[in-house]
């Protein structure tokens, strides 16, 4: 029952037989096809079950990637790959990074292009995604990154057989493309009979409308219809190389079923807001994003620095926390277990009473780590300031302000 609801997977059951494990494996494969990347397989794509996040939760979050071209200024080359390499975004305690590198052959020359294949790998350690036409360079380049779980792109039903012989034995993924989503399908249907499965899709649609129309009805198909051909996280470069003509078609990718997206160039102006979009899709809606109780020390509190009060919920504790380091004092910052819930909603759900709070604090042996007695506490709940003192006995409730804008101005009137 749980096998047929996709609630458990077959491994779980010892007694499987291998005849078993081949029947009712297949018939247990998530919708999409899960696909592992890098030389640890540390990248995941696809086993979606949802074509909604609301009904459940997206599983693998879409991938950025940076294409460079092979006829690229080796300065130029250099400067990208570092970027790619060293970039790190950390937001509400997640570090977000580039995916993958992608290295398009603009040249003839197979030996040049394997070059750049195999410095953007040792550069910045990330899968590559090797782009030509040409069979010999994508031979090249592919043995030059063996074991690197990569991306050969892209196979059409005229090549597919020679790609996915260089995609085995360079133990690679092979994106699939085709004029039409028939075209796809009956490569698909032909690389999964042969035994090769680890495959993406590449549309070539031509507007923005039918690229939108085209994964939503590969999605579909895949979640409703379980129908495998189709099953498949999906590759797409953006080609305009304009900020402003780029943006729309990432946001399509990340918001409407993209698996790995190949931007033109690295531009934080791009990268920076699709990242934060990226992050709060992907985030399980049963489950948000939070951080352990306790009491933090903000710069370095010491026994008579002041104590504010804060919610769990990551993005509520990481900007009030910024507002007071902002503000030039240390503190200690309490966090009561309020299950990743905003200041408001704790307290209308019970997590955030004066009683509650207290006990937390209490939990916390917050009182043998500092000599103060006072704590802020936010002004959106500032009626839980009398039942917070009646369970602190000795202690006084300082109202703070309700914006964590405005704990800058505070500290200054209060403790300066």
């Amino acid at each position: 029952m749980k096998l047929a609801a996709k609630q458990a997977e077959l491994a779980l059951c010892p007694y499987a037989s291998d005849e078993a494990k081949q029947i009712l494996g297949a018939a247990n494969e998530p919708p999409v096809k899960c696909i592992e990347f890098g030389a640890n397989k540390e990248l995941k794509l696809g086993e979606e079950t949802v074509l909604y996040r609301h009904e459940k939760t997206f599983v693998n979050q879409i991938l950025f990637a940076v294409n460079i071209n092979d006829t690229d200024n080796p300065d130029e080359i250099e400067k990208t790959l570092k970027s790619c390499k060293d970039f790190v975004l950390e937001r509400v305690g997640e570090k977000l990074s580039i995916g993958m590198v992608a290295v398009s052959q603009k040249s003839k020359d197979p030996e040049k292009f394997a070059e750049i294949v195999k410095k953007a790998w040792n550069t910045t350690h990330k899968p590559i995604i090797i782009r030509s036409s040409n069979i010999s360079s994508i031979k090249l380049a592919a043995e030059a990154v063996k074991g690197s779980h990569s991306i050969i792109a892209s196979a059409t039903s005229e090549n597919t057989d020679v790609l996915k012989e260089i995609a085995l034995q360079n133990e690679h993924s092979l994106a699939v493309t085709a004029a039409n989503l028939d075209g796809i399908i009956a490569t698909t249907e032909k690389l999964k009979k042969e035994g090769f499965n680890n495959l993406l899709l590449e549309f070539q649609t031509h507007s923005l409308a039918e690229h939108f129309q085209v994964n939503a009805i590969a999605r579909r198909m895949a979640i409703k219809v379980n129908f495998k051909p189709l099953g498949y996280p999906v590759l797409r470069f953006i080609e305009a190389g304009n900020g402003l003509e780029d943006f729309l078609p990432i946001l399509t990718e990340v918001c409407k079923y993209g698996g790995i997206c190949v931007l033109p160039s690295f531009d934080l102006a791009e990268i920076l807001p699709m990242m934060t979009l990226r992050q709060n899709i992907y985030t399980d809606p049963q489950k948000p994003i939070q951080v352990e109780p306790m009491a933090y020390p903000v710069g370095e509190p010491k026994e008579d620095s002041p104590v504010f009060l804060t919610t769990n919920f990551s993005l509520t504790y990481f900007i009030v926390s910024s507002e007071i380091e902002n503000s030039g004092i240390s503190a200690w910052l309490v966090v009561p277990q309020c299950e990743g819930m905003s200041v408001l909603t704790a307290w209308a759900a019970g997590k955030f009473s004066g009683a509650y709070v207290a006990k937390a604090i209490k939990e916390m042996e917050l009182e043998n780590k500092v000599t103060t007695r006072q704590i802020v506490i936010p002004g959106y709940v500032s009626q839980i300031s009398g039942e917070l003192e009646e369970n602190l006995p000795g202690w006084k409730v300082i109202i703070g302000p309700q914006e964590a804008a405005d704990i800058e101005s505070f500290v200054k009137v209060k403790f300066k």
